[in-house]
């Protein structure tokens, strides 16, 4: 037993949502300084050609997919501090969404971008808004393709804060919106 209690020590000392006695806690951030931060993260789905090109040509039986889901991950984004358990309540200035498909592959990649001034980061809020604009698609679109797959969700870079400069290794530049 008290080998538990030590490696639940350890770990509140690395966890920040881990009191000294291991125990789930909100990290108080009232100390921390307000600093410009933003995050990017990205998120894929594969599909069948014909679904991409209905997705694309804006022919879904459910209207427009793409603003729909662009939509539907900035309102996301703005609520998840009520979807993800001990996040923050912060004041975005501004979420983007913006959609690559690939037309070879059968992919359309997502991309979320989120910024604010406060004391702790928008990375949640950045792959929260990637994850619901994909369901958004899926949703739209499942009629004519269930086997759609989501999926490759990552933070690719995030700036500001203590922790400093993210950026992930092998991504490609988005092209210019």
């Amino acid at each position: 037993m008290a080998a538990k209690k030590s490696g639940a020590r350890k770990a509140s000392a690395q966890l920040t949502h881990l009191d000294a006695r291991g125990r789930i806690r909100m990290v108080d951030v009232g100390e921390k300084p307000i600093t410009r931060r933003t995050a990017i993260a990205r998120g894929r789905i594969t599909m069948a050609r014909a679904t991409l090109a209905a997705i694309v040509g804006g022919s879904l039986k459910k209207g427009e997919a793409l603003s729909a889901a662009r939509l539907a991950g900035i309102m996301a984004a703005k609520r998840t501090h009520e979807l993800i358990p001990l996040c923050h309540q912060l004041p975005l200035e501004v979420v983007a969404i913006d959609f690559l498909p690939d037309r070879k592959r059968a992919t359309l990649e997502i991309e979320a971008r989120a910024a604010t001034e406060a004391r702790t980061g928008v990375e949640m809020e950045a792959l929260v808004a990637v994850s619901t604009a994909a369901l958004v698609i899926y949703d739209m679109a499942k009629a004519i393709d269930r086997a759609m797959e989501i999926g490759a969700i990552r933070l690719v870079s995030k700036q500001g804060g203590r922790s400093g400069e993210f950026i992930r290794p092998g991504e490609s530049a988005w092209p210019a919106r």
